[in-house]
């Protein structure tokens, strides 16, 4: 895809997309979306109008229209080829048409061609799609709405071809409004639904509360993704079937208490990170924000202090080109760890643009360690261009690691974070807004420490006369307290019995852990198509992956996707959406203008050593032929500085406690440390029981001030004091109870030794 970087404005143009309206419909843990775009021409021309957008990576688009006046048509599904030729034809016999295509290089961006509108013409462009609700780690359902789309970067040397021009306008000068409404259906409670955007108050439909409704604020200011966060009561096993034959089921695997106590301390650590020229953006759009490589660096301090000794790690930070710390993983001790926290402090968003697939083909290149799984940490902003390649190269090498991935600030490509995790069997994390990189990364550290579930397998259980055929991939991974989807088709009918079960087993530290859910095979109340169309989008995925994987030689591949997508009326990337308005038009004659539409991107950051060239593009008819011209203007440089940040920030003490850490677990008895603590070194020294090594009574008053004045980001430092604990305990140390007791008197706290696991 052809994208501009930085900010292009559209000077002089009217823009056609006039509003945006979005309705969410929520049932359980999945959620059908229509979009409503107003469209009117302004101008004295013919015009036809592209806006290219984005959507959830985990979309499945099921439904377009176009309305108008009084008139509606519903657009069908076609190979993607056919439906362009066929949209160019009608354009020039004087037809309206509208082609909605899916990005050949990502599945979360899309184009939307609207022409022709004659001059004061109205048309209202609806579009539906469905997706699932990803689980957070506080349990609540995530539907994020993209409403930014930052230009995506694409390797000079990719060869891919541009169907789409981005442009895109700082957030405050969208020339159209967005307006949103949610209606959300449950078989349990809702508690709560948040936003990072604000919300008009939650409205209860019911007295059982399974039913609500709640709206966006007034007056969005398109500077960042839309996030719900739906929170049920008392969330469990769930299972849903609208419709038969397909059925969708979410299992949440529960291992057993004695696997989860042992954690591996083993392990291959690669901190992929990038640093291309937007990661120097900040993290929100508050008057004081940190910027993405700030936190990245925090978060990597973070990382380093809580790895298990007897572990190997390496960083490599990756833009037009990739650096790593060291030639290959080293072994973690406190040497190395003091050597890669000095090239963290000088670590920077240098080094040009957002090229991911050159270090994760390193890194490929090189043989795992013995005993050690390799544990993969990619941390991006997420602007690229070739995506699909990037997924075909994790998967081509998901044998050999997992996969974890985290997306950095508004705009960052769904497709990419969570497609990286899923075919590299870990787990993927957005941090937007307001979010702390520190927690999400623990979370997934917490993951990349349990023990390797092997051996899975899925077993349905149904009653006689009825066959599943699955819909979705295999399972390859489960974490604890995960969701695990699978999607299934039911045919057949069976001679009396109403209940299905699946049964799941696996092995988890040599142990063989079983678990099993049930489903009901009468249809649900709402006999809608949501599953089904999730169901065909699953598919769908996989058949695109096995084609592109295939070299050509599994022949029929792209055949069936058309065909599955056709039937389905669920995009592809074989396929798109056109609907026909036939009116008695005349053949056009002369030019027709083209508008882009231009989308808002939160970070102005031109990448470096890039430029932007100003594209204007007519599109001319004689005798129904067409003719195409595209005129350039000179290049010109694009040099917009981000929003300022704090000169001096204010220094987080629990980030200096954390630095101050040895790589064994314990802290030093040093000035540096008395100031987090808010003393003296005198008055920190003084209380020490006598016989007691300093050392210990260092450590002993960290953990203190930790559970003391920092429960609230107990994810973030658990792992630390977990090391902490453990060197105490080998040192056989006496009087660890009076130094407790002591440490509660200095610093004011009322921590009990058995809190400390002490």
């Amino acid at each position: 895809m052809v994208n501009c970087c930085g900010l292009v404005t559209v000077k002089n143009k009217p823009v056609p997309l006039k509003s945006i309206a979005v309705e969410v419909s929520v049932q359980g843990h999945v959620a059908t979306v229509s979009s409503t775009l107003q469209y009117e021409n302004q101008e004295e021309s013919p015009l036809e109008a592209i806006f290219v957008f984005p959507l959830p990576g985990e979309a499945a688009v099921c439904r377009f229209s176009a309305k108008i006046g009084q008139t509606e048509v519903v657009a069908e599904v076609q190979e993607k080829q056919k439906a362009r030729e066929q949209y160019d034809d009608l354009l020039s016999s004087g037809q309206q048409a509208f082609l909605l295509e899916e990005s050949d290089e990502s599945p979360d961006v899309f184009k939307l061609s609207v022409g022709s509108l004659p001059p004061g013409e109205k048309a209202s462009i609806s579009l539906d799609y469905v997706t699932e609700l990803a689980v957070q780690a506080d349990d609540g359902l995530r539907l994020c709405l993209p409403a930014v789309l930052n230009p995506r970067y694409q390797p000079q040397d990719s060869g891919s071809g541009g169907s789409a021009l981005v442009s895109s306008v700082p957030t405050g000068s969208v020339p159209y409004s967005l307006s949103l409404s949610a209606r959300v259906s449950s078989l349990h409670p809702i508690c709560r639904i948040e936003s990072n955007c604000p919300l008009d108050p939650l409205n209860y439909l019911n007295t059982e509360k399974t039913q609500a409704t709640v709206s966006l604020a007034a007056g969005h200011q398109f500077d960042r993704d839309v996030e719900l966060l739906v929170y049920y009561l008392n969330p469990c096993l769930h299972s849903s079937l609208m419709g038969d034959p397909v059925v969708m089921l979410s299992l949440y695997p529960e291992f057993p208490n004695d696997v989860m106590s042992s954690m591996t301390s083993l392990g291959e650590f690669l901190f992929v990170v990038d640093r291309s020229g937007s990661m120097s953006c900040p993290m929100h759009n508050e008057s004081v924000a940190q910027d993405r490589i700030g936190s990245a660096r925090d978060t990597l301090l973070l990382l380093l202090k809580s790895l298990p000794m007897g572990c190997y790690f390496n960083i490599i930070g990756f833009g037009s080109r990739y650096e790593s710390f060291f030639t290959k993983s080293v072994e973690y001790s406190q040497k190395t760890m003091d050597e890669a926290l000095q090239k963290v402090k000088a670590m920077r968003a240098d080094l040009g643009g957002t090229e991911i697939l050159q270090p994760l083909k390193h890194i490929y290149s090189q043989p795992c360690l013995p005993d050690q799984p390799r544990q993969l940490f990619l941390f991006t902003d997420g602007e690229v261009g070739n995506t699909k390649e990037v997924l075909d190269l994790v998967k081509a090498n998901a044998g050999s690691h997992r996969c974890f991935s985290f997306g950095i600030g508004e705009g960052a490509s769904s497709a990419l974070i969570s497609g990286v995790a899923k075919q590299g069997g870990g787990h993927s994390q957005f941090i937007t807004g307001q979010d702390r990189m520190q927690p999400k990364v623990m979370q997934s550290l917490r993951f990349a420490l349990q023990p390797a579930v092997v051996n899975i397998s899925v077993k349905w259980n149904v009653p006689k006369g009825v066959s599943v055929t699955s819909l979705s991939p295999p399972i390859r991974v489960l974490f604890q307290g995960q969701r695990a989807l699978l999607y299934a088709q039911l045919t057949g009918k069976s001679s009396g019995d109403t209940e299905g079960s699946v049964t799941v087993k696996y092995s988890l530290a040599e142990q063989p852990v079983e678990n099993q859910l049930s489903f009901s095979l009468k249809p649900a109340e709402d006999t809608g198509l949501t599953v089904h169309r999730l169901g065909a989008r699953t598919l769908i995925r996989s058949l695109e992956m096995e084609e592109r994987q295939g070299d050509g030689k599994k022949k029929g591949v792209q055949e069936k996707v058309v065909e599955l997508s056709v039937q389905s009326g669920v995009s592809s990337v074989f396929t798109a959406f056109i609907a026909v308005h036939k009116v008695d038009g005349e053949a056009v004659q002369g030019p027709m203008l083209r508008r882009q539409v231009p989308t808002p991107s939160v970070c102005g950051y031109a990448k470096q050593q890039r430029r932007c060239k100003e594209m204007i593009l007519c599109r001319y008819y004689v005798n129904s032929t067409k003719y195409e011209c595209t005129k350039q203007t000179l290049p010109i440089y694009i040099n917009l500085d981000c929003p300022a940040t704090a000169s001096n920030p204010v220094k987080d003490p629990l980030l200096q406690l954390i630095s101050l850490q040895k790589a064994s677990g314990s802290w030093v008895l040093e000035a540096a440390l008395a100031e987090v603590l808010g003393k003296t070194e005198e008055e920190v020294a003084k209380p020490k029981p006598a016989q007691v090594d300093q050392e210990v009574w260092a450590t002993v008053l960290a953990l203190v001030w930790l559970y003391g004045f920092k429960m609230e980001a107990q994810e973030e430092w658990q792992f630390l004091a977990m090391k902490a604990v453990s060197w105490i305990q080998a040192q056989k140390a006496a009087s660890v109870s009076e130094c407790v007791k002591a440490g509660n008197i200095l610093l004011g706290c009322q921590v009990q030794k058995d809190t400390l696991g002490l």
